[in-house]
């Protein structure tokens, strides 16, 4: 059997409130295989996005360790992290995160060209072709529908060809014909790139597509049964 190609060992994470201390996650351990779709779903306030986070080194953890493409990213500084993602994983967020003052191409772009790819615009072109903005590509944000700016995200994501997908909530902020789309797209590149995909989602029908779907409750992984009945709540 081949190694996962991301592995969580005994995470928590704890943070400082108004409150005093919270405990975010409690004692996550999880593998998760090449090529695969897992959906965390669960309750808000669960620790779906904390734990998204914390795989693409977005958050560290308090205690546990995180290992990507077999490399232990736990310890790994802020720019040590900002180049492992930049070379191998993608991530989408609720929030499409563009950059205002830059045409939808050049978004796309920005990203291969600090990756030093030669063919940057090139390839950001072919992206935005491939989620049906060809035409868009000189448009900004504030020119474009929320769901067109999803897609602009959704190419970024892609054009760095990651081996990683994350996505939290992306279709959230989007009506329910919108976010169909999105989510055809999202499983469209991961096919097109072979990537393995992980994302957080309250939306059933996206839990649904996905190969495993595990059920976060109070900071800690449900049991398998329980996921499975409750992952369309």
């Amino acid at each position: 059997m081949s190694d996962p190609i991301l592995s969580l060992t005994d995470i928590t994470l704890s943070l400082d409130g108004n409150a005093g201390r919270v405990e975010i996650l409690k004692g996550i351990s999880l593998d998760v295989m090449k090529g695969e779709t897992v959906g965390l779903v669960g309750p808000s306030g669960s620790g779906k996005s904390s734990l998204l986070m914390l795989m693409g080194g977005l958050d560290r953890a308090t205690t546990g360790r995180v290992r990507v493409l077999g490399q232990d990213i736990t310890d790994l500084n802020e720019d040590a992290l900002a180049r492992f993602r930049r070379d191998h994983m993608g991530v989408v967020f609720q929030s499409f995160h563009l950059i205002p003052t830059m045409t939808a191409l050049e978004n796309v772009a920005t990203p291969l060209e600090l990756a030093g790819a030669e063919d940057a615009f090139a390839r950001a072109g072919a992206e935005l072709a491939a989620v049906g903005l060809g035409a868009r590509a000189s448009h900004y944000p504030s020119q474009m529908s929320g769901g067109e700016q999803q897609r602009v995200a959704l190419a970024r994501a892609a054009a760095v060809r990651p081996e990683v997908l994350l996505a939290d909530e992306p279709t959230g902020n989007l009506d329910g014909s919108t976010g169909q789309a999105i989510m055809d797209l999202l499983f469209g590149l991961r096919d097109r790139h072979g990537a393995t995909l992980i994302l957080v989602t309250h939306a059933p029908e996206l839990a649904e597509r996905c190969d495993r779907v595990i059920r976060l409750e109070d900071g800690r992984i449900a049991p398998e049964d329980r996921a499975e009945a409750r992952a369309a709540e």
